[in-house]
């Protein structure tokens, strides 16, 4: 007999998230050489189901169980720690132990791989996880990242003392890295910061605080301090890195003042620290901190981009689920027109970032540095923006119970906002992509010449006046990039995102095995986020219905499918 109770609409648990994703698998068909990807198929079907899972199961307990800071130790000394839930621990293990995200990219071993993992299958497995959990990401991504810039820019004695140990998966040897840049005076003003190092017999020492820590008890932390008597703003900037111990075991000369309440990422620590003197390692040169920095800032953006998308398909997964999985007026929600649309507004966006995301980790693979540089600041604008709207979708798709902490959709809706925030703001990344990457860089140029590539290669499989359309799209939000006052870099960097997905999206549909429904998002693009509409005579075009019914449909599609809904 059922009751009320079965008559509530389902979630994803137990949801298979890589089996329930065809653009994933097809992008990493399309991008991964075969060998490559069919050893790592296993891996991509095992955390797919652990997402949906196990991990997913952990990550709400998690959340409700945030860390705690203990300032000191029974006996009063200044030993302060962070104590962490079970069930975060276990995500580590299998983060950081398991499948070994913060070394993919860096040695052989990993996964059973011979040699590190290509850009475009590490990013795919944390899409997979965060689509469970998003706070542990941070961790994750800063830990990549700093092994990165060690490697990169360290002394052979410096790689010597940290890397062994950042890029082991014992947890018994394993040290976490993170980055601090954030202070009171100085968030995205970077060269506004006070923090002050200073030489003695041989050894830096740090003196200042820093605001917004992320993974706050890190084991090694990189941080930008101005040594004494440099110049101010950016160029009196250096880099060091800040072992939470001393080499003798010790703790460092800083403390963790206190843990940030914050509206998302509960599960993973944010604080300030102060620092009174912490022993530090120079890394490269001492003027040269800011730009070096930069380098793993613009990688955690661009793994923001991945989040993003990562969160956008969870919630795509559970609107999904609600609105097959209800009933109402006598017809699935799924099957009301009004409700079409909506779930439209959703993947759009959705398929829109998981383009972008992979055409930038494609362009990190190759070595197309021009290409990356303006990928990863649009797609930190544009999808993580997006995802805040995708998350609110979802939730007003599942009704009242998407208010309800019960639910993923609180969460969801709660670690998209830090999305606009870390790595920088709206407006930061905007002037980024326009006023640097565009008119200082010229790396428009590169990205237009890629994607016209990419158009010349779908244009025997799509029909003409559609191509056409994709590749005037393409010309006039370059030709906008380059012209946009400064008022409107947050407009012209959108619409230069909108028009490469747009591409990339046709491009993919014509891949061989490839599902065809990416074009369709393709002329969802153009015809809602690249042409002008009058809000005040609302018209739906003949093409919208026939096309939302195929997105919506769970059938592959073929490139024949959909010509004529292209039109």
């Amino acid at each position: 007999m059922r009751t009320g109770s079965d008559r509530v609409a389902p979630d994803c648990a137990g949801v298979d998230f890589y089996a329930a994703d065809r653009g994933l698998r097809d992008l990493l068909a399309i991008y991964l050489p075969p060998a490559i990807r069919a050893h790592l198929e296993p891996h991509y079907a095992r955390l797919g189901t652990l997402a949906g899972g196990r991990l997913d199961e952990l990550a709400r307990t998690a959340d409700r169980h945030p860390p705690v800071l203990h300032p000191r130790d029974r006996f009063g000394r200044d030993e302060d720690w962070i104590e962490y839930h079970p069930a975060y621990k276990e995500m580590e293990r299998i983060a950081f132990g398991d499948f070994q995200f913060h070394a993919m990219i860096h040695r052989a071993g990993v996964l059973g791989m011979d040699a590190p993992l290509p850009a475009v299958a590490k990013y795919a497995f944390q899409y997979l996880f965060v689509q469970a959990e998003f706070g542990l990401m941070c961790p994750i991504s800063v830990t990549d990242t700093s092994i990165h810039l060690i490697r990169t820019f360290g002394s052979d004695a410096l790689r010597a003392y940290l890397l062994p140990r950042m890029l082991s998966a014992d947890p018994d040897t394993q040290w976490t890295g993170t980055q601090f840049i954030t202070e009171k005076a100085g968030g995205s003003d970077v060269g506004a910061l006070e923090t002050v190092a200073r030489e003695r017999d041989g050894v830096w020492r740090l003196e200042g605080e820093k605001w917004f820590c992320s993974h706050t008890d890190a084991d090694v932390a990189l941080i930008l301090a101005r040594p004494e008597g440099a110049v101010a703003g950016t160029r009196g900037l250096a880099l060091f890195a800040l072992p939470r111990r001393t080499r003798d075991g010790a703790r460092n000369a800083y403390r963790i003042v206190r843990l940030k309440d914050k509206l998302g990422t509960r599960s993973m620590a944010s604080g300030e620290i102060r620092l009174e003197g912490a022993e530090a390692y120079l890394v490269g040169e001492r003027d040269a901190g800011f730009r070096q920095m930069m380098a793993q800032v613009n990688l955690s953006r661009l793994s923001h981009g991945f989040r993003a998308a990562s969160m956008m398909r969870r919630c795509l997964n559970e609107a999904l689920a609600a609105s097959r999985g209800r009933m109402v007026f006598g017809r699935r929600v799924i099957d009301h027109p009004l409700m079409h649309r909506e779930l439209l507004k959703i993947m759009v966006p959705t398929e829109q970032a998981l383009s972008m995301t992979f055409a930038a980790a494609d362009a990190m693979d190759r070595g197309a540095a021009e290409e990356l540089r303006i990928l990863t600041g649009l797609v930190k604008l544009r999808a993580c923006r997006d995802n805040v709207v995708v998350a609110t979708g979802a939730m007003e798709t599942r009704g009242g119970n998407g208010y309800i902490e019960d639910w993923v959709n609180p969460r969801l809706i709660r670690d998209a906002q830090v999305g606009l925030l870390w790595e920088g703001t709206s407006n930061i990344i905007a002037q980024d992509v326009i006023a640097r990457a565009v008119r200082k860089d010229g790396a428009h140029r590169a990205l237009h010449a890629m994607l016209r590539a990419r158009l010349e290669a779908a244009s025997a499989a799509l029909p003409p006046s559609f191509r056409e359309a994709l590749g005037v799209a393409l010309d006039r939000a370059v030709a906008a990039a380059e012209t946009a006052p400064d008022t409107l870099v947050r407009e012209a960097a959108a619409a230069l995102y909108n028009a490469a997905s747009a591409v990339l999206l046709a491009w993919e549909a014509t891949r061989p095995g490839a599902d065809a429904r990416r074009a369709l998002v393709a002329r969802c693009v153009l015809a809602h986020r690249l042409t002008p509409r009058d809000p005040l005579s609302p018209e739906e075009a003949g093409w919208e219905r026939p096309a939302g019914a195929l997105l919506l449909g769970e059938a592959k599609l073929t490139v024949s499918d959909v010509t004529e809904v292209l039109g």
